[in-house]
């Protein structure tokens, strides 16, 4: 159905390729995952099957790319509309209406098909996603992840038979991203649509794919195989891949069930340092402070909410919300999407105005303190990094962020070499993938070292190293004294370094504590190594590593 043949892309006044020897055929019918770290090209492999690459990119694509026996370089992706059905990592940008059912029913018109056909499959495609209720709410007020299922929704509207999706569940919570690819591996299994996706959080897919293509990075040839045999030298693995590597289990197990089968004698080996799993999770946080200067925290409550709601016209998004928020503790925000995640960040950070109740930041109410000053108080990276992002090259966009923050030239290139190790000064932000972006985004807002840091889904399009490298910076703020907030679905993000959970569910907290205690009672929420584990309370593999190793040395 989709077949790359030796092909290379170079983009307009690029040095190298972006791909190259890209050489691999998807089966009809077959779900196909592409994998491989940021930065090398799997957007770009996906733009070329609608052809987006390189009619709209621009560049020069070598060898050949056919979709149905049509050959993308003589097809411009409206002559392939019919046959590929695309959605972005972006999903603003993919909208052309301005609500839900206009918007599923938009593509179905543009193909001219019948109004009676059109309102059956509306209805279909609500029902499959979830999204019944939301049918007649502008697209703008809905949640970051609702807004990722209407994006899917409307190329699912026309039947296509091919689907390429990039980070289809990046912005989804763990119901609804298994809710999506379930409607996937249906659409594969019962229709015979053939899917090619790409995605960083492979725990969430990789048991639905019959193949990965892995691209390794600048000058490999993509790896093409069974997920087992892929993953056995993949370079970027899930959790339950690098539980099986620690275990040395052969054949690697791709999912919790076929884990959980052989991991009686590790559950056995780990029974008597089970301790260790538990260590530091909740526990009063003892920080020592660096030398106090103007942007370290003044006072043992970084921030302050009290009975805080927000009402939205007729939505209220938040209700009687009480959260204290000490020097040095991470919190992950958890929940559905809708739950309230993003707007607590926001008032947080000044940007909505409490319908009641109150938010202090020490002393400051942030609605009401001038940005300039906001700044050295509290930090947001929102979920879309764009909007923090005007200069036209990566060094302007350090050298801005120093001089915002009055910061000693060279403090946000620092942070972007940790974060982004390899992308040059000259590169234009939108050059870089979303997951480059949103690294970048966090460079700026950590430049001005605020007491409190919020973060807005910051590992949506980072893979397993950069969510790594991600980690270790955020533990050094911690450690500093900085107070972290989390607003993520990803609960591996979660176990490995989050004090606390807070669990929000239609705008209200519905759970807070230790996070141990909160995910490992939770099947939505709870970590890959917890599930394999339970009823140990193991959350990540550097705990199951940590402790084999102390059983070793002891």
């Amino acid at each position: 159905m989709i077949r790359f043949e030796d092909v290379s892309v170079t983009y307009d006044g690029a040095a190298e390729p972006t791909v190259q020897g890209v050489d691999f055929e998807v089966p009809e019918g077959e779900l196909v995952l592409l994998a491989g770290p940021s930065g090398v090209g799997k957007s770009t492999v996906l733009g070329a099957v609608s052809g987006l690459v390189p009619h709209f990119t621009g560049g020069t694509l070598r060898g050949r790319v056919t979709v149905a026996g049509r050959d993308t370089r003589t097809h411009k992706p409206r002559e392939l509309a019919d046959v590929v059905g695309t959605v972005g990592q972006d999903p603003l940008s993919h909208f052309v209406t301005d609500t839900v059912e206009d918007e599923l029913a938009y593509g179905m018109e543009s193909l001219g098909l019948a109004p009676d056909v059109m309102r059956r499959r509306v209805e279909e495609t609500l029902d499959l996603l979830g999204l019944a209720d939301l049918r007649h709410r502008p697209i703008a007020t809905l949640s970051g992840g609702q807004q990722q299922r209407v994006a899917i929704g409307s190329v699912l509207t026309p039947h296509p038979s091919v689907l390429v999706l990039d980070e289809p569940t990046s912005a989804l919570d763990p119901a609804a991203a298994e809710e999506v690819l379930a409607v996937l591996q249906r659409l594969v299994h019962d229709l015979g649509t053939t899917v090619l996706l790409a995605e960083h959080r492979l725990e969430r897919v990789i048991q639905y794919a019959d193949q990965i293509v892995l691209l390794p990075g600048p000058g490999k040839p993509p790896v093409v195989g069974t997920p087992a045999e892929v993953m056995a030298v993949s370079p970027v693995y899930p959790p339950v891949v690098a539980l099986g590597r620690l275990a040395d289990w052969n054949p690697l197990p791709m999912t919790v069930r076929d884990a959980r089968r052989r991991a009686s004698d590790l559950r056995r080996r780990l029974e008597e340092r089970e301790s260790i799993a538990l260590q530091g999770r909740g526990a009063v946080i003892d920080v020592r402070l660096p030398p106090r200067g103007r942007d370290q925290p003044t006072t043992s409550r970084t921030a302050q909410v009290q009975a805080l709601s927000v009402t939205r016209g007729r939505i209220s998004a938040l209700r009687d919300i009480d959260l204290t928020i000490t020097p040095g503790e991470t919190i992950a925000l958890m929940g559905r999407n809708g739950a309230g995640k993003s707007t607590l960040l926001n008032s947080l950070a000044g940007l909505v105005t409490p319908s009641s109740g109150t938010v202090r930041l020490g002393e400051a109410v942030p609605h009401r303190t001038r940005p300039k000053d906001l700044v050295r108080k509290v930090g947001l990276v929102p979920q879309e990094p764009r909007d923090l992002l005007y200069a036209d090259t990566v060094a302007a966009e350090c050298t801005a962020a120093d001089q915002d923050a009055n910061a000693a030239p060279g403090t946000c290139r620092a942070l972007v070499t940790e974060l982004l190790p390899g992308v040059t000064d000259d590169t234009h932000p939108r050059d870089l993938s979303e997951g480059q972006r949103l690294a970048l985004a966090l460079a700026v807002v950590l430049t001005a070292r605020p007491p409190l840091l919020l973060l807005d889904e910051p590992t949506r399009g980072l893979d397993y190293a950069a969510k790594a490298r991600l980690v270790a910076v955020l533990r050094t703020l911690a450690a500093e004294g900085h107070a972290i907030v989390l607003a993520t679905h990803d609960v591996e993000l979660a176990a490995e370094i989050a004090h606390r959970v807070v669990l929000l569910a239609d705008g209200e907290v519905i759970a807070d504590g230790p996070t141990a205690d909160v995910v490992v009672s939770s099947p939505s929420f709870a970590p890959q190594v917890t599930k394999i584990l339970a009823p140990q309370h193991w959350l990540t593999v550097s705990q199951v590593r940590a402790a084999l190793q102390s059983g070793t040395t002891s």
